[in-house]
């Protein structure tokens, strides 16, 4: 009798530790944001590869900076048809665009973050630097042996309705994302791949395929560089039409 109450004891005491150690949803997007944005800052060149539902692919290059986890502009470089356009993403949910056609920066409102940026399958919102936790409340809807999957609700009503976000349950990198409508159909998906570059998980690609018009975008980032004290300067509208 002594010996069952003894097992018991035991079960019970695992029990209660595994309920101590458990993460919440909101704790493990907390640390993939750390992972996502622990640089202090970043640059680096940027291949965009747009590929249509027949294959057919178009390639530009762009350059990107980014500091801490509020601020990035991303600019294309090349071909001569897109070079020039950029956008600014600010602290407080701003952001701008400026396209050298009109010689005119722009700032986006909330209302058209859902659009596409510059014909490319990821929206102004998915490019926006922001942390995940700031947008989005976590739910912890599944674990398995290698990750974490995350359901995520958007704190202001925007493009999506919810999101599964699969993370790295060693790294806490993101390994992929679904992305529902209002209707909860999955519209778009994303696929990441992460390297190390130096102390820090790189995104060496993102993939974003877009289910309704069969359409994919791939970025590759090459020559990745951090921590170089970039200053706030950088990050400015007067920038941006430079």
């Amino acid at each position: 009798m002594k010996k069952i109450r003894l097992i018991t004891q035991i079960f019970l005491i695992m029990f209660l530790m595994g309920h101590v150690n458990a993460q919440t949803g909101t704790e493990i997007l907390k640390k993939m944001d750390e992972i996502m944005f622990s640089a202090k800052d970043l640059s680096a060149t940027n291949k965009i590869v747009i590929i249509d539902k027949n294959g057919k692919q178009d390639v530009r290059e762009a350059t990107i900076i980014q500091k801490g986890d509020e601020m990035r502009l991303l600019r294309f470089t090349s071909p001569a048809s897109q070079a020039g356009i950029a956008m600014l993403s600010l602290p407080n949910d701003v952001m701008y665009i400026y396209m050298p056609a009109f010689a005119k920066e722009r700032r986006i409102s909330s209302s058209v973050k859902n659009q596409k940026f510059a014909g490319t399958d990821f929206s102004y919102d998915d490019l926006q630097a922001q942390p995940f936790s700031e947008k989005y409340t976590a739910e912890l809807s599944k674990t398995t042996s290698d990750s974490y999957i995350l359901e995520l609700k958007p704190k202001k009503a925007g493009e999506y309705s919810r999101i599964l976000l699969t993370i790295n349950k060693t790294e806490y990198y993101p390994i992929s994302t679904e992305f529902y409508d209002k209707s909860n159909t999955k519209i778009k998906e994303s696929k990441y791949t992460f390297e190390k570059v130096g102390k820090y998980w790189s995104p060496a690609q993102i993939e974003m395929n877009d289910l309704k018009k069969g359409s994919k975008t791939k970025i590759q980032m090459l020559n990745p560089k951090y921590d170089q004290g970039l200053s706030d300067s950088e990050f400015t509208v007067r920038k941006l039409t430079n």
